[in-house]
């Protein structure tokens, strides 16, 4: 057996006890209806860029409640087609929807892409949605005494109407879906996939939001905010911890149907290696996960994103002929 078979033994059969309360599905076929509910108002507004061979929109839409959500629609104008296949990319914590440039190899490999902020972090986007409590470090605990106002309800439902806005799209082909994200933009990867059908693949690499009271009590990574949160509050505890198991990516994963291919890094102390794999133990689709055994939270970079463009060449060859 080689070494990062032997070091990695213990993730594949790594299943906690779910968190999962009764009304879960309940819970996320109300936020879903509610989310529906809200008018898209997408607007879509072409821009000037260097490159002649893209065309690059500046687009926002509403989200779950009336915070407009920013982003980037850019098609692959030198291909001439009249519908691609598109991949929507969210961004890792406190990032946003970055700059055209970032994507440029998905571009030329032929999908149209739109890249969206997150609300209320490194974005233009804000925030309108009401909270009824304060919130410690950083977003992350914001709401998180409330299930219906936990900050990744909006978030989550901000990324599910982004599929709404790609497939209103006319050059998007809506059966041609990907998902791709690192970090937060993994779990939300998850999440979307979970709790929608359109999305044919999911590349998620270092995914955060799997197996929440080990990312608290561990302090990982943003998660650590909880933690903060619950000195202030220590009552609430047991609150704290049942809300968060609305959100927690290890609870939907049975839900996802589409094809996963996934990465971690064994060094990552940011999103534990050993925590995602509650989540990728449970998919049931088609999956396949890449582990990087000396790379921290940065995850396999640039050379991994070589190996996801092979993998879609490879398993979807017919999208780009």
């Amino acid at each position: 057996m080689g070494y990062v078979s032997e070091v990695s033994k213990q993730l594949y059969d790594y299943l906690p006890a779910l968190t999962k309360k009764d009304d879960f599905d309940a819970f996320w076929s109300d936020t879903i209806l509610q989310a529906k509910s809200v008018p898209l108002n997408a607007r879509k507004q072409l821009v000037g860029y260097p490159s002649s061979q893209v065309s690059v929109y500046d687009i926002s839409y509403c989200g779950m409640d009336e915070t407009r959500i920013n982003g980037w629609f850019i098609v692959p104008a030198f291909l001439g087609k009249d519908r691609y296949p598109c991949i929507i990319h969210y961004h890792g914590f406190t990032g946003s929807r970055g700059v055209p440039s970032n994507f440029m190899h998905w571009i030329m490999m032929g999908f149209a892409v739109l890249s969206i902020d997150c609300r209320d972090q490194g974005g233009s986007t804000g925030d309108s949605a009401d909270y009824t409590s304060g919130h410690m470090m950083n977003v992350v605990s914001k709401g998180v005494h409330n299930k219906h106002e936990y900050y990744f309800r909006h978030v989550y439902m901000d990324c599910l109407k982004a599929i709404d806005f790609a497939c209103g799209q006319a050059e998007v082909d809506p059966a041609r879906i990907v998902i791709e994200g690192g970090s937060q933009g993994g779990a939300l990867g998850m999440a979307v996939c979970a709790l929608d059908d359109r999305p044919v693949l999911a590349l998620v690499d270092v995914p955060s939001n799997s197996n929440l009271v080990c990312r608290v009590e561990g302090n990982h990574g943003a998660f650590a905010s909880v933690a903060e949160y619950l000195k202030r509050h220590p009552e609430q505890t047991d609150l704290v911890f049942d809300n968060l198991s609305y959100f927690d990516t290890m609870n939907m994963a049975d839900r996802i149907k589409c094809r996963v291919y996934a990465s971690v890094a064994l060094k990552d102390e940011v999103c534990p290696p050993l925590m995602y794999f509650a989540t990728y133990n449970r998919i049931t689709s088609e999956k396949d996960i890449v582990l990087y055994p000396f790379n921290g939270h940065e995850g396999g970079g640039a050379g991994h994103t070589e190996k996801k463009l092979a993998f879609v060449r490879e398993h979807y060859s017919e999208w780009f002929e």
